[in-house]
């Protein structure tokens, strides 16, 4: 049974970074060095600990933020490892929305590419203190300065460097820890550092350097400077006193260097989480804690991240695992959580029965009886709660604001392998989402088609994968069809006539109706326009119905109708003989006559798109979105990034994501909502029209 953890001992770090920069090697290697972890598993191998699902060891990437809480010296720490791929980015904001602080990966190698500036930006956006840790220096022709300058320049951030390395490339053998002014080296069969004093022939750089951080330090605040200008140098205890609170005030970002793979430089960085970075008490002090009561009464509560003040928390993630079940992942940021406690769920409104407490070290949970202001643990078995909501005691309710889901870019139709899958599939899917709010599924009644949308092809693929993996389904994607809809441009009259005479009783339905165009986006009306009873009352709303049934297939090419007003002005009717059925035919025949002369137009879906991309393709962005028809709405500049906002049909996005990529080299991003329907143009409109044609009547259009 574990102890639980005093709040002022808690650090909660995400670890970020783009893609491929060593964030999973290096948190191996940090809990490795605290001595959780008995050997540090490879990447490569597919053997780490929080690269634990099948499809994040087959691509050798992580795809979820994964927790490995480790204990040091007194100190826990929550480790969150996030995933680097721009598609899985949602889990990257849900894990920035509950830490604390934030270590951010540098590759060495490949130095600030674009998406580390989109993921500074976001650790920027979310206002946490950071530490930096530049990767991959044993390998050759790296430079730990070269990078802190690269950082400088590119993100505008005030490096402090607080390691110096000992060898380059291959040849690099330790560090050198600027603070404690120690060599700190590593044998490969303990996790333990060596240290020992700086070697003579690097004393004076090292020397140099730690005045330089010295003075980045004292610049920060008045009595530092003060003090730093008197004694001409800063003792240990206050140059950690003012990196942290410069670290804190987010004036200061340290930066540390190494190599996670080797263990090189990973101590010092540990001893940095730990010192420099705030604990959920400080943090709280920085940031209040605020949500809102339960009642209309907007004014913020505040909670202290006390054990003793009512407990609250927030779930920043869930997983249903098939051996546990579902597990809420949270962040407590006041009071005591038993286990197996009545809950009450905020943002939902409903009491949920809680269940087990456990401690996460990737997939392996351990027990715990309860849980305490600032940890993160997991919870398993809560019935209705999701991510993003806020559970609480129910006496003192307070809602927190949710994690923001970034909406999907990218949709693809699914069509089960198997025809008796589709419930498999469904259900399967609805699971994956409960797990991964990024994920859209939508079941489209115009195209009959399933719809599943996400952040990128990569992250579909991967739901997928897991799809089969533990649901058994499979699936087979293709492009999504346009939902395209039909109107008139002109107004016209015709008659709709129904009359059958059988043995007995014959029918007889007969009106006449007008169609016109409304303005774009106002649906449909109905008017009735009857005087003297030509119709009685009584079977106008037939009428209606036969025109809303007719509706529903276009005179052009069966797409639905929208955007037109339908008057029904005159007709006659046979006192025996009409009924409710004959006028809703009549009704129906009427008005597509009509609508065939009112000249049918087709319209089309049009999305506003917002790209981001370097500034140095802007140009070829700009020419390819006027090549898909858009219409430029603002370029706008933003540091080394330029936004552009369009105006463009949905028919021509389908293939957007590897055309954005091989325009930018994999350095632009995009995100799309529908903005409104358009006329597609003539000489297009002759194509999807035949193609639609053949489509209904089982031919399929080849191109």
């Amino acid at each position: 049974m574990m102890n639980v953890p005093l709040t002022e001992s808690i650090r909660n770090v995400a670890v970020v970074s783009n893609a491929g920069s060593g964030k999973t090697s290096l948190v191996e290697a940090l809990a490795y060095c605290t001595g959780t972890l008995s050997s540090p598993g490879s990447v490569l191998a597919g053997n780490t600990v929080s690269d634990f699902e099948p499809e994040e060891v087959h691509h050798r990437s992580s795809f979820n933020t994964t927790v490995l809480r480790c204990c040091y010296n007194g100190t826990v720490l929550n480790l969150l490892d996030t995933p680097g791929a721009p598609s899985f980015v949602a889990d990257v904001r849900a894990a920035l929305r509950i830490a604390d602080g934030v270590v951010m990966v540098v590759n060495a190698a490949t130095g600030v590419r674009s998406d580390l500036q989109r993921m500074w930006s976001l650790v920027d956006a979310a206002e946490l203190p950071c530490l930096v840790f530049v990767n991959g220096l044993d390998k050759e022709g790296t430079e730990f300065e070269k990078t802190v300058e690269e950082l400088i320049d590119e993100l505008g951030i005030t490096a402090v460097p607080l390691t110096r390395s000992v060898g380059s490339g291959a040849q690099m053998s330790g560090v050198v820890d600027l603070l404690q002014n120690r060599l700190v080296t590593v044998r490969s069969d303990r996790p333990q550092a060596e240290e020992e004093p700086v070697p003579a022939e690097q004393r004076d750089q090292a020397a140099e350097a730690r005045r330089r951080a010295s003075e980045r330090v004292a610049e920060q605040d008045e009595a530092l400077l003060e003090r730093y200008v008197t004694d001409g140098e800063l003792t240990d205890d206050v140059l950690v006193q003012g990196l942290r609170m410069g670290v804190r005030r987010r004036r200061l970002v340290p930066v540390l260097g190494g190599s996670a793979i080797h263990n090189l430089g990973v101590h010092s960085l540990l001893r940095g989480l730990i010192h420099l970075l705030p604990s959920p008490v400080d943090r709280a002090q920085a940031v209040s804690l605020q949500g809102v009561g339960l009642t209309n009464d907007p004014a913020p509560i505040q909670r202290e991240p006390l054990a003793t003040a009512p407990f609250s928390a927030l779930v920043f993630k869930t997983l249903i695992d098939p051996f546990v079940g579902r597990l809420s992942y949270v962040r407590l940021y006041s009071g005591t959580l038993e286990a197996d406690s009545g809950l009450y769920n905020a943002t939902k409104l409903v009491r949920e029965r809680g269940g087990h407490l456990f401690t996460i070290f990737g997939k392996k949970y351990t027990p715990i009886s309860r849980a305490v202001a600032g940890d993160i643990v997991a919870i398993g078995k809560l019935k209705d709660t999701l991510t993003g909501d806020t559970l609480c005691d129910e006496h003192a309710p307070i809602r927190y604001p949710g994690i923001p889901v970034a909406r999907p870019v990218m949709s693809f139709a699914i069509e089960p392998k198997a025809k008796v899958d589709v419930e498999k599939v469904s259900l399967g899917l609805h699971k994956l989402i409960e797990e991964d709010p990024s994920l859209e599924f939508v079941r489209h009644l115009e195209t009959k088609e399933m719809v599943l949308s996400g952040m990128g092809q990569r992250h579909i693929e991967v739901a997928l994968e897991k799809l089969h993996r533990k649901y058994g389904a499979e699936v087979t994607l293709h492009a999504p069809k346009i939902p395209y809809r039909e109107t008139v441009r002109s107004v016209a009259q015709a008659q709709g006539k129904y009359k059958k005479q059988t043995g007995g009783h014959g029918q007889y339905g007969d009106c006449w109706l007008e169609v016109g165009p409304l303005p774009r986006g106002q649906g449909f009306e109905f008017e009735n326009k009857i005087v003297g009873g030509a119709i009685p009352r009584n079977f106008v709303p037939a009428v209606e119905k036969g025109v809303v049934e007719a509706l529903h297939e276009g005179p052009l090419a069966g797409f639905p109708t929208v955007d037109v007003r339908v008057t029904v002005y005159d007709g006659s009717y046979h006192v025996v003989d009409s009924s409710e059925l004959a006028f809703k035919i009549a009704g129906s025949m009427g008005v597509k006559k009509a609508l065939e002369a009112a000249h049918p137009i087709l319209l089309e879906p049009l999305m506003t798109l917002e790209v981001e991309v370097p500034a140095d393709s802007v140009g070829a962005v700009l020419g390819d979105l006027n090549a898909r028809r858009g219409r430029i709405i603002m370029v706008e500049a933003k540091g080394h990034m330029e936004t552009v906002k369009a105006l463009v049909p949905q028919a021509e996005l389908v293939n957007y994501a590897p055309a954005l990529n091989s325009l930018t080299g994999g350095q632009g991003s995009y995100v799309m909502e529908q903005a409104q329907y358009e006329e597609v143009p003539r000489e297009l409109t002759g194509r999807i029209v035949e193609e639609h044609r053949a489509e209904r009547h089982g031919v399929v259009a080849h191109h």
